[in-house]
């Protein structure tokens, strides 16, 4: 039995971005689906190890006592302290440089804090239910903020990427980057400007470890939406 544990949906781009962490260290777990459209983050059993019923939410088993962190920033910090080196092909996700570690974990909330939170199922449902948001409404705006924010992370690619986010090296930003790139061609958001996102994200996706953590290829994944 893995002594971690995921609480995570397949479609979720915060999942994501774990799983992609989880890959790149080389780490065995156990998926727990959590089915965000079946209202599962509400039931009382998840609330009590996750108040705030969002996902992913990890478990670690450290000598028969659980650690729970919910925040995929946080989950993916504490992956690569944690597990610093599980065999030789494990990742490190942040740079042990100050500045060079600060500088990603910019990048990292430029997305998490910038971009995502405008286009989570949660403020879509707030915007419906409160405002009478159409179909329409809610795409215009995830456009909106969704665009403002690509076009600061192109401008942060232009000085700092490589093959990745951060020169030649995978980094946390490129675990934070792919599922947002998901998540904007699910919006249909415009991204042909966007060279250097666009490469990065390419590069990423041809690595196994992105293609394992892919939302079409989990446990969850409807039918309809699975890839072999």
């Amino acid at each position: 039995m893995p002594e971690l544990k995921l609480y995570n949906y397949f479609r979720s781009s915060t999942s994501f971005r774990v799983r992609i962490a989880l890959e790149l260290k080389k780490l065995d777990y156990e998926y727990i689906p959590v089915n965000l459209l079946k209202g599962e983050q509400n039931l009382p059993e998840y609330r009590k190890i996750n108040p705030m019923g969002g996902v992913p939410t990890l478990i670690h088993t450290l000598q028969h006592k659980d650690f729970i962190l919910a925040q995929s920033d946080a989950i993916i910090e504490y992956l690569d302290e944690a597990f610093p080196q599980t065999n030789t092909q494990s990742t490190k996700l942040f740079p042990t440089d100050l500045k060079q570690k600060a500088e990603v974990r910019e990048f990292c909330q430029i997305i998490n804090a910038d971009i995502h939170s405008y286009g989570n199922l949660k403020t879509l449902k707030y915007l419906e239910n409160n405002f009478a948001a159409t179909d329409d409404i809610k795409n215009k705006w995830i456009h909106d903020w969704f665009l403002q924010g690509l076009k600061t992370c192109e401008i942060h690619l232009s000085k700092t990427s490589g093959q990745f986010c951060f020169g030649d090296n995978i980094t946390a930003a490129d675990c934070f980057l792919v599922p947002l790139i998901f998540t904007s061609n699910r919006f249909k958001v415009d991204l042909s400007e966007f060279k250097n996102i666009n490469r990065v994200n390419e590069n990423c996706l041809a690595l196994s470890e992105f293609q394992k953590a892919h939302p079409f290829k989990q446990v969850d994944t409807p039918t309809e939406f699975r890839v072999s």
